[in-house]
């Protein structure tokens, strides 16, 4: 098993991260990639923990450095971490165990423990009772995405859906690498036994974050939707998102990118748009997830 972690600009958090996974009895292979920090974060982890791989970027490419980090690794499972966030023992073994017994299954999700008040995030609750048909032989609820900070992959399925966009860079990135595995005959599940914690960073642009995030749930919605629910989709998160100039700007951003979505336009199969279109209501309901900032 290995494990990636991104980071940037959060020396203390990456060491933090990184210490508490080679504590882990699974002893995975940790590949760490700085996204260009410039508080001298891969040069402290070197230090610290010289047994792992650092990779230290010239700038900040987002969820793209997962992909780099995959590309180091040889191990047929990839479990992602946020320098925030933390596997729980046992948790990657377990999740070595269920891809083993289902060879087509592409990913697994976490349940995720919020810290230090040990509670469940809120979004645990809409993953465990997720509304999306899945087959039988799945050893958790079926899902059309994840969070990837609180996932476990299989390399392979990963490299074949291309890893994540560099359009995207961060925010809502997994939604689309979602639906193409999902396209692609991959399953998606959602595993109870598995624990991430999480201790949000303090140091983060909550209003830039919104920005990407609207941006991302409009080029998603435009790529991968049929016209109809894109429709509707869009004039949802037009009524539910903050009035501001933040939610003008990352429409604008979309909107900047209309000729690279038309070129790269590709709904998603019927038969996935029909599984994934429950996910909707879902969505409109959710309080999990809110564009605030």
């Amino acid at each position: 098993m290995g494990v990636v972690v991104i980071t940037w600009e959060r020396r203390d958090e990456a060491l933090a991260c990184v210490e508490r996974l080679l504590e882990l009895p699974e002893q995975p292979h940790v590949v760490l990639v700085d996204n260009g920090s410039t508080d001298g974060t891969a040069d402290a982890v070197r230090d610290r923990f010289p047994t792992i791989e650092v990779v230290a970027l010239s700038e900040n490419l987002g969820a793209v450095g997962r992909n780099i980090g995959v590309r180091l690794l040889r191990t047929p499972y990839v479990a992602f971490c946020d320098d925030d966030t933390w596997w729980g023992p046992g948790s990657l073994a377990a999740a070595a165990d269920a891809l083993d017994a289902c060879p087509g299954l592409a990913l697994v999700n976490a349940r995720i423990v919020v810290e230090p008040s040990g509670v469940e995030d809120p979004i645990v609750a809409e993953l465990r009772d997720s509304p999306v048909p899945g087959p039988d032989w799945l050893p958790g609820p079926a899902l059309g995405s994840f969070l990837a900070g609180a996932s476990v992959l299989r390399r392979d399925a990963f490299e074949q859906a291309g890893g994540f966009s560099e359009r995207l860079w961060l925010g809502g990135e997994e939604e689309l690498l979602a639906t193409d595995l999902l396209s692609a005959g991959w399953e998606i599940c959602y595993l109870e036994e598995l624990t991430v914690h999480h201790r949000a960073s303090l140091l983060r642009d909550a209003t830039h974050r919104r920005r990407v995030g609207v941006r991302n749930t409009l080029w998603f919605t435009w790529l991968r939707r049929p016209l109809g629910p894109a429709l509707r989709r869009t004039l949802f998160l037009a009524g539910s998102v903050p009035r501001d100039r933040t939610s003008l700007l990352g429409a604008w951003d979309a909107a900047r990118g209309i000729g690279w979505l038309l070129a790269n336009r590709r709904p998603r199969p019927a038969e996935v748009e029909a599984r994934l279109s429950v996910l909707d209501e879902t969505q409109r309901r959710s309080t999990a997830r809110r564009y605030v900032g």
